[in-house]
């Protein structure tokens, strides 16, 4: 079990720096101090490698947004939880967060892409109703879930991406912050 946790570990580290296509096989298994066999043992190929980590890490960012998006007739408190939840998860898996993005803006028929396509629609699908949901209490909002939950994740992926970048802290009144400019354009 320590030689998986160890070949995860610096398979995310690396990618993380320095993308998925640019690091090989070897350099994942010189890192984790194994051989390539036992590489492929563990996660069958550098593809397999790659879903064991977008499964592992996004595994408890969902867990959480499960309870952060769920509506109770309030808005803004609730896209405020959610925000938190991004903001708490981002702050303490920068390297996964920063590597998730990375597969998110790959070219469309990348091995990343495609890998990180079914991660981005769970996190739509949840907004998504989240909005639904909301829409029932704010009638202007009906017919545009699909916009308000890609725009908000947008938002969102914008604030941690400069955090990643530039240090910026993911602190309270940035959660206020991102939430009031999201909200601008929701209920203008």
């Amino acid at each position: 079990m320590e030689n998986q946790k160890k070949i995860l570990q610096m398979g995310l580290e690396l990618f993380a720096k320095r993308g998925f296509d640019a690091v090989g096989v070897q350099e994942i298994a010189d890192a984790a101090e194994i051989t390539k066999p036992t590489l492929y043992h563990y996660f069958g190929s550098k593809e397999g490698l790659l879903e064991s980590i977008l499964r592992k890490n996004f595994s408890p960012l969902f867990a959480e947004l499960e309870k952060s998006a769920g509506y109770h007739h309030d808005v803004k408190n609730t896209l405020e939880a959610v925000v938190r939840t991004y903001f708490s998860f981002a702050s303490r898996h920068l390297n996964f967060y920063r590597f998730q993005l990375s597969c998110r803006f790959s070219p469309p028929q990348s091995t990343a892409f495609n890998a990180i396509k079914q991660y981005g629609k769970k996190q739509q699908e949840i907004f998504e109703n989240l909005f639904l949901q909301a829409a029932q209490d704010h009638g202007n909002m009906r017919g545009r879930h699909q916009r308000y939950a890609a725009s908000f994740l947008g938002i969102i992926n914008t604030y941690i991406g400069l955090k990643t970048s530039a240090d910026m802290e993911l602190d309270e009144p940035v959660v206020s912050n991102a939430v009031h400019q999201f909200m601008h354009g929701i209920f203008s």
